[in-house]
């Protein structure tokens, strides 16, 4: 226990770590800019706090509960050579960490909100998780058979593409927000570590090249699948553009609305949104290798941080990160100065990036085994202002009233385009570089800050313009590394 407690400490110092840039940013805006406190400060104060404890939580339950089982599973299945229980591991290791991934929650949340219903946020879910699953199930084939990564992202892109020309126009940020926030915090982990443990274990195999990639891919496969969903579930009659921004979250938003039984139903909830991962792997563990969970008492501890984390990262949000991205928004459309609206919307993109947790991790992971050497200070800092400019462009789009059609569809084409010129062995790095930027932390603030926007700006739609943040942070990251990576060849000695 010791040992736990020991891991829980350093995961909660990395977590202040990690939202120190947003306090940072918030703080200064509000007595600097603003003059002002917002509305429940003292709510929003300790929703920040319970975001610190549950992402800490959160992280500690994956470490101890999650990843150990998602390893031993992943090698007992290499041992084994079976593609076909290799290939089922991964649908449902994709599926049961991306249908828990706080990320999602907070989108699919605010989705249903706005629309009154009509999405339905489980279902929101239920097609992300799937669509990630999917995609897992065919990288670890794609892995095993060594077929080029970055051909297939590329048809990807071209087919995104192509079905954004069909798409109801107020889905399309929607679903490209969905790609950007269904590889976060739980999934990342899990599905990079397959592609590096299947690449480093297979002869004549450069982790660089096929080992990453499965980030870009889980990223792509929401895109297409709830484009689909608006198009055929939801029709061209689908138009929710007369309602009001009260109706984007629940109404629980201060600590007073909180009570014991609704904190214990919540609890309960949570449990019922981590169930898939645990039929995973025990299905997995007990009923296809036919062998003990070792440390089962470890892993039972693991899951409960799991479900109190969780619970706790989505009761903060609706505490802190919601209200106070509204509050900005709120200042900033009154005061009626677009530069500091662009000023913050880069500066949340930028710090925020520079803190991911995520995104150091996968640069470590790629410098660590790849046969290039790669600067990692660099490479953070060439996403970060990728993450930084995409949210300025997005906010931009908000601001002007510019058809995210457009845009979106230029900038993806222009990330085909620089794949034909940057060097082979960055595609699938810079690929998934552009998955792993948006975290936990950062998706519920640039949200909301999107929503408000969106909503009190005169002649916007809420769901077609409020949402698209997320999917710009996103794709800025590929244009900068791989750009960078163009540049580094041709000027290499």
């Amino acid at each position: 226990m010791n040992e736990i407690f020991k891991q829980l400490r350093a995961t909660l110092l990395e977590s202040v770590y990690n939202i120190l840039p947003i306090l940072i940013i918030i703080t200064g805006f509000q007595f600097l800019v603003f003059q002002t406190m917002p509305d429940e400060i003292f709510s929003i104060a300790f929703g920040f706090l319970i975001v610190i404890v549950g992402v800490a939580f959160f992280l500690v339950g994956l470490e101890l509960g999650v990843f150990p089982l998602g390893n031993s599973l992943s090698n007992e299945f290499l041992e084994k050579k079976s593609v076909l229980l290799f290939t089922l591991f991964g649908f449902f290791i994709g599926f049961s960490a991306s249908i828990a991934e706080p990320a999602i929650i907070a989108v699919a949340m605010q989705a249903q909100g706005i629309t009154r219903g009509a999405i339905d946020a489980f279902t929101l879910r239920l097609i992300i998780a799937t669509s990630v699953g999917a995609i897992t199930a065919f990288g670890v084939i794609r892995a095993l058979y060594g077929w080029s990564v970055s051909k297939i992202i590329i048809g990807g892109y071209i087919l995104v593409l192509a079905i954004t020309a069909m798409t109801p126009p107020q889905i399309i940020g929607l679903a490209y927000d969905s790609g950007g926030v269904a590889t976060n915090v739980a999934t990342v982990p899990l599905i990079v570590a397959i592609g590096i443990g299947i690449a480093s274990s297979l002869s004549g195999r450069s982790v660089l090249k096929d080992g990453f990639g499965f980030v870009a891919l889980a990223a792509i496969t929401p895109m297409v699948s709830i484009q689909l969903y608006g198009i055929f579930a939801l029709g061209d009659n689908f138009n929710i553009a007369d309602i009001a921004i009260d109706a984007n979250i629940e109404k629980v938003k201060t600590i007073a609305d909180y009570t014991f039984m609704t904190i214990l139903g919540g609890i309960v909830d949570t449990f019922t949104n981590i169930v898939p991962i645990l039929l995973s792997i025990f299905v997995f563990q007990y009923l296809v290798l036919r062998k003990r969970i070792p440390n089962l008492g470890r892993v039972i501890i693991g899951f409960i941080f799991l479900v109190f984390g969780l619970y706790g990262f989505i009761v903060g949000i609706k505490l802190g990160l919601f209200p106070i991205g509204e509050s900005i928004a709120s200042s900033l459309v009154e005061m009626n100065s677009h530069f500091y609206i662009y000023l913050f919307a880069f500066l949340i993109g930028f710090g925020t990036t520079m803190a991911e947790p995520a995104l150091v991790a996968v640069i470590k992971q790629a410098d660590r085994y790849s046969e290039l050497s790669l600067n990692v200070t660099l490479i953070r800092i060439l996403v970060a202002l990728g993450v930084g400019c995409g949210i300025l462009l997005g906010t931009y789009k908000i601001v002007e009233g510019l058809n995210i059609w457009i845009l979106i569809t230029s900038l993806y084409g222009f990330v085909v385009f620089l794949t034909f010129f940057a060097p082979k062995e960055m595609h699938a790095f810079a690929f998934d570089l552009g998955g792993v930027t948006t975290s936990e932390i950062t998706v519920p603030l640039v949200t909301a800050f999107g929503i408000y926007l969106a909503t009190n700006i005169p002649g916007r739609d809420i769901l077609m313009d409020g949402f698209g943040l997320i999917a710009f942070a996103s794709v800025f990251p590929m244009i900068t590394v791989l750009s960078y990576s163009i540049a580094a060849k041709r000027f290499a000695p």
